[in-house]
């Protein structure tokens, strides 16, 4: 893990012309052709995505969802078979390692999936936090491969693609954030309802073995329903206008859940967490949160730009687009408490012009449904 990886799928993606970019140490595709196409074609047919640089721990033993409920802010153990939840690793002082999504496949048997570059944050966060818990943690990164379809037609598509069989809910039956286990050809597969575009769509996790034949199946059925391989820039502008954070952006270990909008991930009621102790202790008042900002015109603010009010700097993006489905640009930002309320008219440092920004209530957009 000294260098930028490739996942199972390098050979497809470089036979549909993929450009590459380093991405939490591994080459990811960031387009294929264009990332208004890419972009557009999620938000009105769907988008294939490879996301298998994301890191797979499987946590196994009597007392799995008690370590889960110790090691992460939310309570999981209480999830029901087959069900999802958003989480969060956090540092004794309430930072935050990494976000993550859990499943419970069954009894004593979860699947964690956090994000490629904290992989190693996780898996040493979870080794200490095991400790006096009957619990086996696997990190199981290297032997799996996740495939992602996002869009309106995520469905119908999966329910083409030849190959997947033994699902045990039908997919019209399965809500979002659950997942059922079936088979890919012969192999285990696992379809979750889960996502980061703001869509609805599918995430399929199969062992390495089988990915490439799983792609090349979902380009198949996916073709009359106008399905296109997507890449990370696509993928960028999709979750910043559902308002979906970033870690490294809107997440770090300097933010606590509560700056972020988070605050509901955050079980405080358990009786011991890591992290308890610290997000207990008082938050100053004009520690940052995090907020929407849109602006009119063709010129978005990036991370890193300042944000204004009058003259006085009272915050900084932490990602920005000019948004392909809305026509004008987004953005997300901390800022002071003072300035936070919904309709604040701000500016933004745009290359040594100020240009007016108005806070605005996340998410950008919204699929109907």
């Amino acid at each position: 893990m000294t260098g930028p990886r490739y996942t199972t799928l390098r050979d497809r993606h470089d036979a549909l012309g993929a450009a590459f970019t380093d991405f939490g140490g591994w080459m990811m595709p960031v387009r294929y052709s264009s990332d208004l196409a890419e972009h557009h074609a999620v938000r009105h047919a769907a988008g294939l995505f490879d996301i298998s640089h994301m890191a797979e721990f499987i946590v196994e033993g009597d007392d799995a969802g008690a370590f889960l409920d110790y090691a992460l802010a939310g309570r999981v153990s209480t999830l029901p078979l087959g069900k999802a939840k958003y989480s969060l690793v956090l540092t004794e002082s309430g930072g935050i390692v990494d976000d993550v999504i859990v499943y419970r496949l069954d009894d004593g048997w979860y699947l964690v999936i956090a994000n490629a570059g904290n992989r190693v944050a996780v898996a040493q966060a979870f080794a200490e936090r095991a400790e006096g818990f009957t619990v086996a943690v696997e990190d199981a990164t290297d032997s799996f491969s996740l495939i992602a379809v996002q869009g309106p037609a995520a469905r119908g598509i999966l329910e083409a693609t030849a190959g997947i069989s033994g699902l045990d809910r039908p997919l019209s039956e399965l809500p979002y954030y659950a997942a059922a286990r079936g088979e890919f050809t012969g192999e285990p597969l696992l379809v979750a309802r889960t996502g980061y575009t703001g869509e609805d769509g599918f995430e399929l996790l199969v062992p390495n073995a089988v990915a490439g034949d799983l792609w090349d199946a979902l380009l198949a059925a996916g073709a009359p329903h106008g399905l296109v391989p997507a890449g990370l820039a696509a993928r960028d502008t999709l979750r910043l206008e559902a308002g979906m954070p970033l870690y490294g952006h809107e997440l770090s270990l300097d933010i606590v859940p509560a700056q972020a909008g988070l605050g509901r991930v955050v079980a405080a009621d358990k009786p011991a967490f890591v992290g308890k102790a610290g997000l207990a202790a008082v938050v100053s008042a004009d520690a940052p949160v995090l907020v929407g900002l849109t602006g009119d015109g063709k010129r978005a603010g990036r991370a890193g730009y300042a944000v204004y009010d009058g003259d006085r700097a009272v915050g900084e993006i932490t990602s920005g687009a000019l948004s392909p489905t809305l026509g004008h640009p987004i953005a997300m930002a901390f800022v002071s408490p003072a300035v936070s309320a919904s309709g604040t008219d701000l500016t933004i440092d745009v290359r040594g012009t100020r240009l007016p920004a108005t806070v605005t209530a996340l998410p950008f957009y919204r699929r109907a449904q």
